[in-house]
């Protein structure tokens, strides 16, 4: 292999690729990022992958002979980005040496690799269902419920995020047991060239990890919101594909919870206020609930159409604020962790929000008012000891 291309290209998809190089690999060679070289197109092609998130990335680069090597992702990635990127680097290897010898302006150097033939095939599918979907739509789905998601190894289900497609709309939705965020878009599909429904598909869903979306939303932010992406999902596998970008992901397996049961039909109290104004309020008054245990309590006046916000953080301090409301109900007391409301409310994207219970120990679902997003999240109270 034989190449020259810039710098500052190949260190960002090196940084790129190495966000799908596992920290513990259970082989040496998932250490290490996969370099392609092909005179013929003139690309250079770079892969990581950990068995379970492989990302792959395509930069130009003037070839004089192909050729493919492995090299160890930390190690090569720091020394090309340290290097300046006022000229070209040089990249040469053979094929008995399974090193690469990368010549910048200033120095020299040799990085010592494995056999490309080790490295593991990036699954890409070549059935099963195939979509275009619109990637700011995605980006957004994405994002509204990826903060919902279990941190917990042993709840493996609960650390991803289920996606549901049904004709042209998606619903994405995440819970960890004590909250639960469901978003459902239109159009997330793009149509045929012929303007026709974009696929006739049997609806279906899929469980993706969390930390593998993470890359995806950067990916996807980084992608032309006015070309969809190609999105394919065959037997577990799902493979995201833009212009020189690919991403595949392997889904969690076993069914994702019914988590439409957990949200209930009817409620006896409805409440109406502010979301800037509730967010600025219950940031106050975190600054003393998370010193003790998290928990805020909201009490309502129906009479004054007031709720109170309030905190006591036991030997520090107390604290409350008020904040007016409209208010539907009787007058009742419930308790919250409030690092789960603020991270529901920051996603809605809504002036107005509505705080929709039965009881202090029953769900309360906040949604947004007079928006066009459908969005729902569900926070499961604590229990007040009096």
């Amino acid at each position: 292999m034989k190449l020259n291309c810039s710098q500052a290209e190949l260190n960002t998809a090196l940084q790129l690729v190495s966000r799908a190089v596992s920290n513990r690999p259970t082989h040496p060679v998932l250490a290490n990022v996969l370099l392609a070289a092909d005179e013929v197109t003139g690309k250079l092609r770079l892969t990581g992958f950990d068995l379970s998130l492989g990302i792959q990335t395509s930069i130009s680069a003037s070839i004089e002979d192909s050729g493919a090597i492995t090299l160890p992702a930390k190690l090569f990635g720091e020394i090309v980005s340290k290097l300046s990127n006022d000229s070209p680097l040089v990249l040469t290897s053979d094929e008995t040496s399974h090193q690469v010898e990368l010549t910048s302006k200033s120095g020299t150097y040799q990085v010592r690799g494995m056999l490309a033939d080790d490295f593991p095939d990036l699954p890409l599918v070549e059935s099963g269902t195939s979509l275009k979907l619109n990637p700011l739509l995605l980006s957004n789905a994405i994002k509204s419920t990826l903060f919902a998601s279990s941190t917990d190894d042993a709840k493996q289900l609960l650390t991803g995020i289920n996606l549901t497609f049904d004709g042209y709309g998606i619903e994405s939705a995440a819970t960890d047991g004590h909250r639960l965020a469901v978003l459902n878009l239109n159009n997330i599909l793009s149509e045929s060239e012929d303007g026709n429904k974009p696929l006739d598909v049997d609806k279906f869903s899929i469980t993706l990890p969390s930390k593998s979306l993470r890359e995806v939303e950067k990916f996807l932010s980084a992608c032309d919101i006015s070309k969809p992406i190609n999105f394919f999902i065959d037997k577990g596998q799902v493979v995201f594909i833009s212009v020189d970008e690919i991403i595949t992901i392997r889904a969690l397996e076993g069914s994702y919870p019914n988590y439409s049961q957990l949200l209930p039909e009817s409620f006896s109290n409805v409440l109406e206020f502010d979301r800037k104004e509730f967010i600025a309020s219950l940031e106050r008054v975190a600054v003393l609930a998370d010193q003790h245990n998290n928990v805020i309590k909201i009490t309502t006046d129906s009479s004054a159409k007031l709720i109170k916000i309030s905190t006591d953080a036991q030997d520090i301090g107390t604290g409350f604020e008020s904040l007016p409301v409209s208010f539907k109900g009787e007058s009742f007391q419930i308790a919250f962790n409030v690092r789960y409301l603020l991270d529901g409310l920051k996603v809605i994207d809504s002036s107005f929000i509505k705080l929709s219970c039965n009881a202090p120990t029953t769900p309360a679902v906040f949604t947004p008012i007079n928006s066009d997003v459908n969005f729902t999240y569900l926070v499961m109270p604590i229990q007040i000891r009096n």
